[in-house]
């Protein structure tokens, strides 16, 4: 979403409250999500626009990063740290070498004028950083998933706004080109990059699958961060998720209900057969050991809890009409 405006995705103020940021947020996702526009790929993508400018407005840090750095709100730890670095690790080396370089005139603008009241005479000289390794920013992806998706486990591949070694500063642990016009000192160049990753069998909403070193590059020779994928599981139209139990309501003939019968049970794999005994009330929970969501990274399953919702009989004939009023006589 580089160039895009997150406040004005969701048409509110830069200075708009957490309730305030909070009630666009709803408003627009009630009006774009993909239920309410089946096939609907403008209203996709727009969707996916606000939940994206959310994630990051309803979150202090982030919103604090995207107000001073904008679209470039994921490298606010590289710029600090570069920040920070300027004042604390410039050495001078009279002598040049390899690891050093020459600044002159303007060129880094109060940097130099430091440099000059510390040791006099012109503007220019030969001075180095040392750049401590440090490890790459970890980053964030949302992603959505069906309930068969998430009972099963699927794949995506997703685009990143991540970032490479910048060509023009790579060297021997020393950032050598600063100030450098691609990276801006962090030694990081941006780049969009496109992933594929698996996404394992049983995540709910809320679950955050790392993926590991897929992160932000490290710094000066430091390790990659990690990737995390949010996960949000899209509401079933059959199946109610609790945990990793599933909840499914069952149609059952009144005739099966009363004197018992076999009625089809649907499951995230297919159909099964459920026994209903005689005189089966209506409202009945049967549960189905093993036949619910698997549990993360386990084996093992959770249950599907079946509800007898007994079928009323409709266009009854005389005849039937009348064996319901005798068995309604006799207090049936």
């Amino acid at each position: 979403m580089a160039g895009k405006n997150y406040y004005d995705i969701l048409g509110i103020k830069k200075d708009a409250s957490e309730k305030e940021v909070k009630q666009a947020y709803r408003r627009l996702a009630r009006k774009y999500h993909p239920d309410v526009n089946p096939g609907d790929k403008t209203a996709e993508a727009r969707f996916k626009e606000i939940n994206e400018a959310y994630e990051v407005l309803s979150d202090k840090d982030d919103r604090k990063k995207y107000d001073r750095y904008g679209d470039k709100w994921k490298y606010a730890d590289q710029f600090e740290q570069a920040g920070q670095q300027q004042g604390q690790y410039w050495d001078f080396a009279p002598g040049g070498g390899s690891s050093s370089f020459s600044f002159s005139g303007g060129d880094m603008g109060d940097l130099g004028s430091i440099f000059e009241g510390l040791f006099g005479g012109g503007r220019t000289g030969t001075f180095r950083r040392r750049v401590q390794p440090r490890r790459g920013q970890d980053l964030e992806s949302p992603v959505e998933v069906m309930l068969e998706e998430a009972y099963h486990g699927t794949s995506r591949t997703i685009s990143l706004q991540s970032g490479e070694l910048c060509d023009a500063c790579k060297g021997s642990g020393y950032i050598q080109n600063l100030p450098c016009s691609e990276c801006r000192g962090t030694g990081i160049s941006p780049k969009i990059k496109r992933l594929e990753v698996k996404i394992p069998a049983g995540v709910q909403n809320g679950s955050r699958v790392r993926i590991a070193g897929k992160g932000q590059p490290g710094y000066s020779g430091g390790p990659s961060g990690n990737l995390y994928l949010k996960i949000s599981v899209r509401p079933h139209e059959t199946f109610e998720r609790r945990g990793d139990n599933l909840h499914v309501n069952v149609p059952v003939p009144l005739s099966v209900a009363v004197l018992g019968g076999e009625v089809q049970v649907p499951t995230p794999k297919g159909k099964l057969a459920l026994k209903i005994p005689t005189e089966t009330q209506n409202g009945k929970v049967f549960r189905l050991t093993g036949q619910g969501m698997p549990h993360l990274g386990k084996s093992t399953k959770g249950d599907l809890l079946a509800k007898v919702n007994v079928v009323l009989p409709t266009k009854l004939s005389d005849e039937e009409k009348e064996f319901f009023k005798r068995l309604g006589e006799k207090g049936g």
